[in-house]
């Protein structure tokens, strides 16, 4: 090995951009940025060949603040935008910053298609449950009775939940963190990353102008070991102050048991993120806050067919059977016709 062809050591500093950082002070979007630099030198991958694509919204600027390249999209495209340039670019590793409102409104059809074919993209969705950029109105994960500035009388429309949607589409990595939530965010981000196929990770931000406040219960020392349940895999369904409290399945439905010696851990569900059946995620999703701790980790993490190489195996099979091709010739071949 000559001294070329070793890499040079990456720091959060190489994919730190010279661009002023305009986010409200004390938005969650800060720590989120903050973990990702310090995940991004980790991954062997330099920023000349990463790209950061976004849609619209607060998280939307993000590729600016990152030393990558990057493309601010339009309204609910990212995901569309990313699956063309992961297709004719697999080299490259592939970021979608998306926001609630962005990815599972106006996006929310690019989102599911995204993730159904299982392109090898990261995407890490901002959940703070209100419409920031445009000042405080409804979006689609609000939860019912939301006062707003578009819902005065209430939000009165059934909340999206992210990980439902994205465990119903089958993606193949399926996560959740919180953005203060410093050493456990690194850590899913990083999974993330290192998986091969779509990546969807989903992740409670507070807006603290227009929904200051909203995952308190996840975030305040007092509470969060009574409200969240950290998942493990292969490990049991354990939470509390004092780990006293866990998971079973009654039937087909969670509940909550004390651990005070008639119930022992083998009687837990145990977490499986590696089995391809997405019933076990999908349960584990459906466990919410105020009636259930609320997981956070990784919920699934399986291997399946990716879409770029699919793509481009079709299209390497069909040169070797058919030659390089003639545009021309293509454009001319066929039916057509000519209009006097």
């Amino acid at each position: 090995m000559t001294i070329d062809t070793i890499l040079p050591v990456l720091t959060s500093k190489d994919f730190s951009s010279d661009q002023e950082i305009r986010w409200c002070p004390g938005c969650g979007d800060y720590s989120i940025l903050a973990q990702m630099k310090k995940v991004l030198p980790t991954l062997g991958v330099p920023p000349e060949k990463t790209v950061f694509i976004s849609g619209i919204g607060c998280s939307s600027r993000f590729p600016y603040y990152v030393n990558t390249y990057g493309i601010h999209s339009i309204h609910g495209r990212a995901p569309g935008v990313a699956t063309g340039l992961k297709a004719s670019r697999p080299d490259i590793s592939v970021w979608v910053i998306t926001g609630d409102g962005d990815a599972l409104s106006i996006g929310g059809n690019h989102l599911m298609h995204a993730i159904r074919r299982n392109i090898d993209l990261n995407i890490i969705l901002f959940n703070n449950r209100i419409y920031g950029l445009t000042k405080g109105q409804y979006s689609p994960t609000s939860l019912l009775g939301q006062v707003t500035k578009s819902t005065p009388m209430g939000v009165i429309d059934n909340p999206l939940h992210p990980l439902s949607v994205a465990i119903g589409c089958e993606a193949t990595f399926v996560a959740r963190s919180v953005d203060v939530n410093i050493k456990h965010l690194t850590m899913v981000l990083k999974r993330a990353a290192e998986h091969r196929g779509t990546s969807f990770v989903e992740v409670y931000q507070n807006c603290n102008v227009f929904n200051d406040g909203a995952f308190d219960y996840a975030t305040d020392r007092d509470t969060k070991a009574e409200t969240l349940l950290e998942l493990e895999h292969g490990k049991p369904l354990i939470f509390g102050k004092n780990r006293d409290k866990g998971i079973r399945l009654n039937g087909m439905h969670p509940e909550i048991v004390p651990l005070d010696g008639s119930i022992k851990e083998d009687d837990l569900l145990f977490h499986d993120e590696r089995t391809t059946e997405p019933t076990l995620a999908y349960l584990l999703a459906r466990m919410r806050y105020p009636d259930f701790p609320e997981p956070i980790g990784v919920f699934r993490a399986v291997d399946a067919p990716r879409y770029e190489e699919l793509l481009n195996n079709q299209i390497a099979d069909a040169r070797r059977q058919r030659g390089p091709g003639d545009l021309q010739k293509l454009f001319n071949s066929g039916e057509t016709w000519t209009v006097e």
